[in-house]
């Protein structure tokens, strides 16, 4: 028969420690409200550690009213190195402020319906990247007890905070540039991959806007992220007649620079190409990638954001409009 250990407690911790259970709960909260020597609170870590005390999240959950942990939906678009970057620091912040995130996979759920799969963890906070959550989710979210719902996304919803991402700028920067590079006839990749259409739109109005009262002309160019897709855009280039491209993003912007090389074609003599995110690859690249670089939102200014939502739940919803962006100019175009 196997025998299951018994759970320590923190009056195990206490008894070991040689303090009261209240004291050994200060401690292993971090609690500065009261007064606690170093050496104690040294010598309750060293019970802790030598019991293998976990402090019990639920229970703690329990006399707070609310738990501290945040909910991140996985995105269900592919997130690539920026949004890794501005995720680890957005993790690092929340964590300073004595939040958990914690990313959940709601794979096959979308909007709403995503919503009460999130309600069920009980989180104190959820951010949503992305689009798809609308007013009834937020609801459901806040009637489970979510002190803040926080959207990262092109669009606001009612009753979240929001951080909205102008992605139109990032295309006005890349259509600007192009025209001032001398190029009129300008294509914009519209990726094939899922989810993605909420941002290449509103990147391909903004070439449009840029380009607007100019004698240069924009055409659409759907294109699935394979070496063969780029290959056939890439044949059926010169009597198209482009001599320029926004490939939406850098990874996009290599994959057919890589193809029109292959037909022959010159870059930047006979096309201009650029990307958007700086990503480092590019920079290695022959000739080198230009790009659309992208300031995203600060991690610790999103996660001061959901502190305060979390300490005052009954205030309005924030509005904060991020996303800066500039050409960094190199050889392709």
């Amino acid at each position: 028969m196997v025998q299951i250990p018994n759970t320590p407690t923190s009056a195990d911790v206490a008894r070991l420690a040689g303090v009261s259970r209240a004291t050994v709960s200060y401690v292993l909260n971090n609690a500065t409200a009261v007064r606690i020597s170093e050496a104690t609170r040294e010598r309750v870590r060293e019970a802790a550690r030598e019991l293998g005390y976990v402090p019990h999240a639920a229970a703690r959950s329990l006399r707070a009213g609310h738990s501290r942990m945040v909910l991140m939906p996985t995105p269900a678009i592919p997130a690539g190195p920026l949004y890794s970057r501005f995720l680890s620091e957005l993790q690092w912040a929340l964590g300073r402020l004595d939040y958990t995130v914690v990313q959940y996979g709601s794979v096959g759920l979308q909007g709403d319906e995503a919503a009460r799969a999130w309600a069920e963890l009980r989180p104190v906070a959820v951010l949503v990247p992305g689009a798809g959550l609308g007013p009834q989710g937020v609801a459901v979210l806040r009637r489970a007890g979510a002190r803040a719902v926080v959207t990262v996304g092109p669009d606001r919803v009612e009753g979240a905070h929001a951080v909205l991402m102008d992605h139109d700028a990032v295309g006005h920067c890349a259509g600007a540039h192009l025209h001032a590079r001398g190029r009129r006839r300008i294509g914009v990749v519209l990726p094939g991959e899922p989810g993605l259409d909420a941002y290449a739109r509103p990147r391909l109005a903004g070439v449009r806007e840029a380009l607007r009262g100019t004698d240069a002309t924009v055409t659409e160019l759907p294109l699935d992220p394979t070496e063969e897709a780029a290959a056939e855009l890439a044949a059926r280039w010169t009597e198209s007649g482009l001599d320029a491209v926004f490939a939406y993003n850098d990874e996009y912007a290599m994959l057919l620079m890589r193809a029109l090389q292959d037909e022959g074609l010159r870059i930047p003599e006979d096309v201009a190409v650029i990307g958007a995110d700086d990503l480092m690859l590019g920079r290695l690249l022959r000739p080198r990638l230009s790009t659309v670089h992208i300031e995203l939102p600060s991690g610790r200014d999103l996660a001061a954001l959901v502190d305060r939502a979390v300490r005052d739940p009954g205030a309005e919803p924030e509005v904060h409009t991020v996303l800066g962006a500039s050409v960094l100019r190199r050889e392709s175009s």
